[in-house]
């Protein structure tokens, strides 16, 4: 529905933004068309004197191309590729008149850059003009010429040129319909079938296309290994259906088995019964046969003496000897019953079998045999308290079972597994939460499955661990300083357990501490130096782990970080040497007993009356105050593990002090090490010494804290971590002061 010149006009194009340069599809006569009507629209610029951009402007408008084109060209990014072969020529009008032209160029900046050329050089003169259009006309005769030779017809195209579009249209697809998922050209977006479709960039959808892909091979393999997983599973239950029929073979087996034996049995047993019976039926009737004989054997004998005597005798004589005695004979012998009737009768009794037990047998044959074995899950971690463990098992077969017998019994390492004692419990399902059991102790678990035809053997032996107990800080032991902690706490459990985890809680005002700020595990001893913050309260506790768990919380501790804290450690103290209550005052009431009969540990001083403080293992500057009497004497300083027991402080290179004398005449101080000391005179005596460790600086300073007065500084190079020493040389006490935060006076 064009102006057939506007149709048959390329300059329709010229809206459209340029198409990239270096296209190898464009014939030879595709060029030579394009380079003549440049020359024609330049030369019919040149005479009308028209601006083209403002008609191709005009001519958008008019069509409506002027807005939603310009939205839609943007999202094509100028893809659009101008082929002359996608639309016939129009048929050319006589040379003089506005004819339509073949082609159009790609785009209005060839013809805008010659236009402003045109303009700014001066129109050319009227021969050359005449002569640019003949020329132009017989370039357009040829072309007219050629597209006759090709058979283009008046209103349609060629079988050839058909096909040379459809190719060109599919080599030319530089878009993607999102409605229909197929690549298409930038044009049929705006006139063709697509024209209301979604569409976006080739190389955009290519991304999108390769991310959903992507997607769907991912699901693929999570289907793969589904159906691994299912072809695994198939597998084991064709294993079990196997174990099944054999089991349910042997089943049949010995069940037959036993009603064979029991029909064996019950044969022989009546058997013998028939048999009993028949020898008790045949001695009846021979003892009655015998008897029978017996008395025909009597009759027979008298009738034969009854007719001798009578035929051998006369009558007379007869019955004058012989009638009365025989006849008294023949009378006591009728007089005898005569047992006629059989004792026993032929017939047997007519016995019932009890095929009781076999039939029970016989049925048995159909219902369930005894389940197999359970399997007994490996510990859980983490799943354990200390008094509680939670055991798990199960059945993979489909055997019926009524419920599950769990035996366990604790493991120790004194004595013999088996002779512990064993407890059983009976459960319906397949776990159960044994409780009242030790802390930290390894048991032993079994378990079986019951039904009506039996127990399964028992399931391999699993071996779990109940958590910890809580540990117990050892307070009076625990070091810090400003920036860290050294905590130590002991076990309470008799089997060692894997770590340790210490957790933290910041105390501030407006919170009470429970809200854990740090938690440091992994601790395999019974200590943990810990980075602190300065000027800070914290609340520590410990906890223990295994593999069953952690233990609960130990009791907590505080610990501020204002200053160094350090405890005395009674070990090393002399026999003569007190430590008062509060943990941080020594005392000593006599010196004249020194070889005295109280206990002497390994690692106490023996003949200066003395008491190391707890190790300062942290870098930096750390500062402790000690309050004295005037009138005692003492040494206080600091000095080596190693420094020896035997002899005095300051007196080696192990050790430096601060010794305080009373002589007749004055207060006397020395800076003993090495036996040495400076000569230095104290006028006022201090009755609070602040002493100022600095590793950093090898430096060990002391100070008259209650003038803030320095005294002395020894400048060593402390090889290792040492210890506050303190002595008395005299009855009387210390008063040691931690905690203190390093005053300002001292960097004076």
């Amino acid at each position: 529905f064009y102006h057939m010149d506007l149709y048959g006009s390329k300059e329709r194009f010229d809206i459209f933004p340029e198409e990239p340069s270096g296209q190898g599809d464009r014939s030879l006569g595709d060029t030579r068309r394009e380079s003549a009507l440049s020359s024609k629209k330049f030369q019919h610029s040149q005479e009308t004197g028209y601006d083209l951009e403002k008609e191709v402007a005009e001519l958008a408008k008019m069509y409506g191309l002027d807005e939603d084109r310009e939205k839609e060209l943007e999202l094509l990014g100028g893809h659009l590729e101008m082929v002359e072969s996608r639309w016939p020529p129009a048929p050319t009008e006589k040379a003089g008149s506005q004819g339509s032209v073949y082609n159009a160029s790609k785009s209005s900046s060839p013809v805008k850059d010659q236009s402003q050329s045109t303009t700014q050089q001066g129109l050319p003169s009227k021969a050359s003009q005449d002569e640019d259009q003949s020329k132009a006309k017989a370039e357009d005769e040829a072309e007219s010429h050629t597209w006759s030779r090709e058979g283009l017809s008046s209103g349609g195209l060629s079988d050839e040129w058909s096909s040379q579009a459809v190719s060109e249209e599919e080599e030319a697809a530089d878009v993607f319909c999102s409605t229909c998922k197929m690549p298409i050209r930038a044009f049929d977006k705006l006139f063709g079938e697509h024209k209301d479709h979604e569409v976006a960039q080739l190389p955009s959808a290519v991304e999108s296309e390769k991310e959903e892909i992507h997607k769907n091979m991912c699901k693929l393999e999570e289907q793969i290994a589904q159906m691994e997983n299912f072809a695994s599973h198939l597998e084991e239950i064709f294993i079990t259906v196997e174990e099944n029929f054999g089991r349910q073979e042997q089943n049949f087996e010995v069940h037959y088995n036993d009603a064979v034996q029991v029909l064996a049995q019950k044969y022989e047993e009546q058997l013998e019964a028939l048999g009993e019976e028949k020898r008790q039926k045949l001695e009846a009737l021979y003892g009655q046969l015998v008897s029978c004989g017996k008395h025909l054997d009597t009759c027979k004998e008298l009738t034969d003496a009854t007719q001798r005597l009578y035929l051998e005798n006369d009558k007379a004589n007869f019955m004058k000897n012989f009638f009365s005695p025989y006849n008294y004979r023949l009378e006591e012998f009728l007089k005898k019953e005569v047992d006629l009737e059989l004792s026993t009768l032929p017939d047997f009794e007519e016995r019932v079998i009890d095929f009781s037990e076999v039939e029970q047998l016989m049925n048995s044959i159909n219902t369930i045999p005894a389940p197999c074995a359970p399997v007994i899950n490996p510990q859980t971690p983490n799943a354990a308290t200390g008094t509680s463990l939670r055991v798990c098992w199960g059945l993979f077969s489909d055997d019926t079972v009524e419920c599950y017998q769990l035996c366990y019994k604790a493991v120790s390492n004194e004595r013999h597994s088996d002779e512990q004692a064993e407890h059983t419990l009976k459960v319906k399902e397949t776990y159960c939460t044994i409780t009242n059991l030790l802390p930290n102790t390894q048991y032993e678990f079994w378990v079986s499955a019951l039904n009506a035809s039996g127990t399964s053997p028992p399931s391999e032996r699993a071996v779990y661990v109940t958590a910890p107990s809580p540990p117990t800080i050892k307070s009076k032991k625990i070091r810090s300083c400003e920036n860290a902690a050294l905590v130590c706490w002991e076990s309470r459990d008799i089997n060692p357990v894997d770590s340790y985890m210490v957790e933290l809680s910041k105390l501030t005002d407006e919170d009470d501490g429970d809200i854990i700020t740090e938690s440091i595990v992994g601790i395999p001893n019974c200590e943990v130096l810990i980075h602190l913050q300065p000027a800070q309260s914290y609340r520590i506790c410990v906890r223990a782990l295994n593999l069953g768990g952690s233990s609960e919380r130990s009791e907590p501790v505080l610990i501020h970080t204002t200053g160094t804290y350090f405890c005395l450690n009674e070990d090393t103290a002399h026999p003569l040497l007190a430590i008062l209550d509060d943990g941080f005052t020594i005392a000593c009431d006599e010196l004249e007993n020194l070889e005295c009969d109280l206990p002497v540990y390994d690692n106490s001083f023996t003949r200066c009356i003395a008491i190391l403080g707890s190790l300062i293992p942290f870098p930096g500057k750390h500062y402790w105050e000690v309050e004295v009497e005037e009138d005692t004497e003492y040494r206080i300083g600091v000095a080596f593990e190693n420094t020896p027991r035997h002899g005095y402080l300051g007196a080696n290179n192990s050790s430096w002090c601060m010794r305080h004398i009373i002589t007749p005449s004055r207060h006397k101080y020395e800076f003993l090490h090495s036996g040495m000391t400076p000569d230095i005179r104290i006028t006022i005596p201090p009755q609070r010494i602040g002493i100022l460790l600095d590793y950093e600086n090898c430096r060990l300073s002391f100070f008259n804290a209650d003038i803030a007065q320095h005294l002395y500084a020894f400048n060593s190079h402390f090889q290792h971590y040492v210890h506050p020493c303190f002595a008395l040389e005299t009855p009387g006490i210390l008063r040691i002061h931690t905690g203190i935060a390093i005053p300002p006076w001292t960097a004076l």
